[in-house]
């Protein structure tokens, strides 16, 4: 679909020049009318600052040339120069108000994004009233009464906006934008802009203060070409970006992956079909989970210029990308998404629905039934009439990130920091951030992390800690239960359980996780296996932590296990001893039900006995009562 603004902007441009074919005008000034032809001449040539200066020179021989006011003020929208065109424009309406039609649009979409809601709303409503409108013009006009209708209103009803500039670490006299950060905020991310070349630079926060910026890495940076719009898994471990015109290219634009490397990151390699494609595909945003991957595209099937695709990874790569509808996508353009990682909130900037003049930002919730809601505005003075764009939201949802050129910086575009108000927040997100160890020798270790949703038994991360650092970093959503847990060939495997309330705000989670060796008589404790109070059936959210056992003794077909079960200390101790041992045969027919040798496996209750924490708390007797299992032979 042609992008309808841009074709408008095109053919308004090129009417206000088709005055130079009239043979009369507004003027019998002979020299006004030479100074306007030879505007009109220099125009044919495409040189704009002469025809600007004949025209110039028409006006000082007649201020009531009401063409060369229009013509002049057609050249300084081209330029870009707003403020200029609208006072030749005015100049021009009040010489002749039925001059033109066109200028009436013309004039209110430069009014609008310069802040002047109420001349806009006047001079568009008047426009509408023409007959024979064409349909686009028309909607474009409609469009824009909309945007001043919502900007009179946002105007009187501010929200909280207090940015901080984020210091000289990070801002410097060049441009920098685009910043993102990990899941901890400790780690920043943005684009720098020096001599018109766009490179990635990395901050490390330390006792709240960011460090001095540094160049990000070779092997992602170029000197041929522009990295920039970049989006950082919430782990820290992978960078996509966007790179243009580059050799191993499909379009003007691709997405592009690069993963971290110790204290480096590796080579970036192209995403390919059907990700990119021979149009325009940039600012991509990937989820908390690494399995939905947001972006910006032109390509066909959308509903304007640029509207905002996404497309979910599978066992066979990447499915075909899935427009976000006309929810979120108008017949105008849609960019910079970011997917906050509660994986409900979508962040991203548009010019298509109502705000305060050229792009705003605006956020939009998914429902139930898994729609994108109508987006919402994040209102004055967060926007205005200028250009909002590229924002990031940190993990807690407390405040965003962005970029500004309008504040008092230290140079250009710096970037800045928000607290989001409060209807703008997205869901309470935490995280948990951990490293492995073995346990006898204190070492980090690279070993696989997989959190699990234990309603649903679907894991919603999965990767591996670090080889250098054994650091792993996973953000959690609110209001649901999940299990940890972490594998290592030749050693047991260890689990943790994390319950976040709904609505609470939660600490994140801070875990060293000691991994010991298969050795007879080293156990582990199973800290995802439920059983109601006072009974031993299994509940279904152990079926993970159980799948996880099953699979550690298929990897391991030598080794035999005791399954021990325990209580606290509180009621009749025989009670206790049996609904422990109850419970570890419950755990011990679940394998042997689902192909676990029964000849490898054991299983005994021990009641009160042997307690990893005081039972004079609840907290101590919770963790009392437990499924361990031990290696009893190899």
């Amino acid at each position: 679909m042609i992008n309808v603004r841009y074709w408008l902007i095109l053919l308004l441009f090129f009417l206000g020049f088709k005055v130079t074919a009239q043979s009369k005008y507004s003027t019998t000034n002979a020299a006004a009318i030479t100074y306007y032809k030879k505007a009109g001449a220099f125009l044919d040539r495409q040189d704009r600052a002469n025809a600007i200066q004949q025209l110039q020179s028409a006006i000082a021989a007649d201020d009531n040339f009401a063409e060369a006011h229009v013509q002049l003020a057609d050249l300084h929208k081209s330029l870009q120069q707003y403020k200029d065109a609208i006072v030749h424009y005015r100049k021009a309406l009040d010489l002749n108000a039925e001059l033109s039609r066109s200028i009436y649009l013309k004039l209110g979409e430069l009014e609008i994004n310069s802040g002047e809601y109420e001349q806009a709303k006047v001079h568009l409503e008047k426009y509408i009233t023409y007959a024979n409108l064409t349909a686009e013009n028309r909607f474009f006009a409609k469009k824009l009464i909309a945007d001043a209708d919502f900007s009179i209103i946002a105007i009187k009803n501010p929200v909280q906006f207090k940015p901080i500039n984020l210091g000289p670490e990070i801002n410097s006299p060049n441009d920098e934008y685009m910043p993102v950060s990990a899941a901890d905020d400790n780690t920043l991310i943005f684009t720098r802009k020096v001599q018109n070349n766009e490179d990635f630079y990395k901050s490390i926060r330390l006792n709240n203060q960011w460090g001095a910026a540094t160049y990000l890495s070779k092997f992602i940076n170029t000197a041929e070409y522009n990295e920039g719009a970049q989006s950082l898994s919430q782990d820290g471990k992978y960078l996509f970006f966007t790179g243009c015109n580059r050799p191993d290219g499909m379009g003007r634009c691709d997405i592009y992956v690069t993963q971290r490397k110790g204290d480096d990151w590796g080579k970036p390699f192209n995403l390919g079909a059907p990700v990119n494609s021979s149009g325009w595909e940039s600012q991509p945003s990937i989820s908390a989970d690494g399995h939905t991957l947001y972006f910006v595209s032109n390509r066909k099937g959308g509903y304007g210029g640029y509207d905002i695709w996404k497309c979910r990874l599978t066992d066979k790569g990447w499915a075909e990308p899935e427009n976000l509808g006309p929810n979120i996508n108008t017949p105008y353009d849609e960019q910079s998404p970011y997917i906050h990682p509660d994986d409900s909130t979508l962040y991203f900037c548009s010019n298509g629905w109502p705000g305060l003049g050229n792009k705003d930002l605006f956020v939009s919730r998914i429902n139930n039934a898994g729609k994108w809601q109508k987006p919402e505005n994040l209102g004055y003075p967060i926007n205005s009439c200028g250009d909002e764009n590229g924002m990031s939201i940190s993990t807690t949802g407390g405040f965003a990130y962005f970029a500004s050129n309008t504040l008092s910086g230290y140079g250009g575009f710096d970037i800045y920091m928000f607290e989001l108000p409060e209807k703008s927040k997205p869901h309470a997100v935490t995280y948990v951030k951990g490293s492995v160890i073995d346990a006898a020798t204190k070492q980090p270790m690279e070993a696989n992390v997989e959190i699990v949703d234990l309603a649903t038994n679907i894991p919603v991360y999965q990767n591996t800690s670090s080889a250098t650092g054994g650091d792993f970093l996973v953000p959690l959503v609110t209001g649901r239960n999940y299990g940890l847990t972490i594998i290592k060939n030749g050693y047991l495997f260890s689990s943790e359980n994390f319950s976040l309330n709904k609505g609470e705000t939660h600490k994140p989670f801070n875990i060293e996780v000691p991994l010991n060796t298969i050795e007879i008589g080293k156990s582990a404790i199973l800290k995802n296996i439920f059983f109601d109070i006072n009974r031993y059936d299994l509940r279904p959210e152990s079926q993970s932590a159980l799948r996880y056992l099953i699979d550690f003794m298929a990897m391991n077909p030598t080794v035999s296990i005791e399954i021990a079960g325990y209580t606290d200390n509180s009621g009749n101790d025989a009670i206790n001893q049996s609904l422990s041992a109850n419970r570890a045969k419950a755990v011990y027919q679940y394998l042997v039900n689902h192909g676990v040798n029964g000849n490898k496996l054991q299983f005994k209750g021990y009641g009160k006995l042997n307690p990893v924490a005081p039972n004079t708390t609840e907290d101590g007797k919770a963790k009392n009562r437990r499924t361990e299992f031990r290696i009893v032979a190899k």
